[in-house]
């Protein structure tokens, strides 16, 4: 795929997606992180469910710290690797307090030294919280980047680092959610949407469901 065509491709998924963003429910950046912590390999909407009544009770490290693990535990069994989950989450938070004054910090290498925080959510973290043009590739984003052939890879990381080079400057910030919402409401994995997706004709993919 030549780099005119990626072009092209992120201004119809910017007119497409006019406000791409988390559907994550969030207030604040440590809200923030904790749910994003919480999503891997689990859904926003199940993330959501569990967190509505978490911050409602507990949205500050010191709060978690004194909610105690086996409280967070109730609050989120309905998320996949829960009790790894909640463990990490009460390091995460007492790390934050000692080595932060309480705050997220706003560097990768920072972020990537709290437990339970890898590449990905520290990507997710700077992006949404903090406005860098970093992109977290998720299933949604490895899936779309490879079938659509804009940035070919065999891991996340090699897919990251295409989409760095390939994306237009002017959509680098919300590449990272255009790519998403794409990959989750029409480039699905199962049964991709590509009568209906407005990138049918660029897509180089040569499995197209044109229904």
């Amino acid at each position: 795929m030549n780099q005119e065509k990626r072009n092209i491709i992120f201004d119809r998924l910017a007119v497409a997606i006019p406000e791409p963003k988390t559907e994550l429910q969030y207030a604040t950046v440590f809200e923030l992180l904790v749910a994003v912590v919480l999503s891997a390999q689990a859904t926003d909407k199940s993330v959501n469910k569990a967190t509505v009544s978490l911050f409602a009770k507990a949205n500050t490290p010191e709060a978690i710290l004194l909610l105690g693990e086996q409280a967070l535990k109730s609050h989120i069994k309905t998320i996949g690797l829960f009790n790894t989950k909640a463990a990490n989450i009460i390091k995460l938070c007492q790390q934050l307090i000692d080595a932060h004054k309480s705050e997220v910090p706003r560097t990768r290498e920072a972020l990537e030294t709290l437990p339970g925080v890898g590449r990905k959510t520290a990507n997710v973290v700077l992006n949404t919280a903090f406005g860098f043009p970093t992109i977290a590739v998720d299933t949604h984003i490895f899936r779309v980047s490879n079938r659509t052939r804009v940035a070919r890879g065999k891991t996340v990381l090699e897919v990251e680092k295409k989409l760095d080079k390939y994306v237009p400057k002017c959509h680098k910030i919300d590449a990272h959610h255009l790519l998403i919402l794409h990959g989750r409401y029409t480039c699905t994995a199962r049964k991709p949407r590509c009568g209906s997706c407005v990138l049918e004709d660029l897509c180089e993919s040569t499995e197209k469901t044109l229904v």
